[in-house]
């Protein structure tokens, strides 16, 4: 009697136990699957500009950037020659931006792209533990 109860016990503890475990994938599949982007999606960009620039310059490409259809924030950096924005994609790319920035302002520059590998060290996110369970996850499924 003990035996057939701790048996039964066993056998429904280790289906619950399974039915745990594909609730809580399917959970993480559905939570972190790649979305299409939506009005409220935003993406950073960055222009790398190859010429000396001065505060006036930064104020003049500051002021395009925000007149552009899309771009939402703008950071230009003198220093390095560096500008940075934000943009909804649903309005338009980054690369119409910088296309439209090298035609309208004249200025020598080019969209940096990170590659593969600064993008798997850079973003903390992916260097995470629960990141690789997640691609690990993702490729079973």
């Amino acid at each position: 009697m003990k035996k057939n109860l701790f048996r039964k016990v066993l056998k429904y503890t280790l289906i619950l136990l399974f039915l745990s475990f594909g609730t809580l994938l399917v959970h993480i599949y559905l939570v972190t699957r790649v979305k299409p982007p939506d009005n409220n999606t935003l993406i950073m960009a960055r222009i790398d500009i190859k010429q000396p620039i001065d505060q006036g310059d930064a104020d003049k490409i500051t002021n395009w950037m925000y007149g552009q259809k899309g771009v939402d924030h703008v950071f230009c950096n003198t220093q390095n020659g560096i500008v940075i924005f934000t943009f909804f994609p649903i309005k338009t790319s980054g690369d119409a931006i910088v296309a439209n920035f090298k035609k309208s302002l004249h200025y020598k520059a080019e969209r940096y792209l990170p590659t593969q590998e600064e993008m798997s060290t850079g973003c903390p996110v992916a260097a995470s533990g629960s990141h690789k369970l997640y691609n690990y996850i993702k490729k079973i499924l």
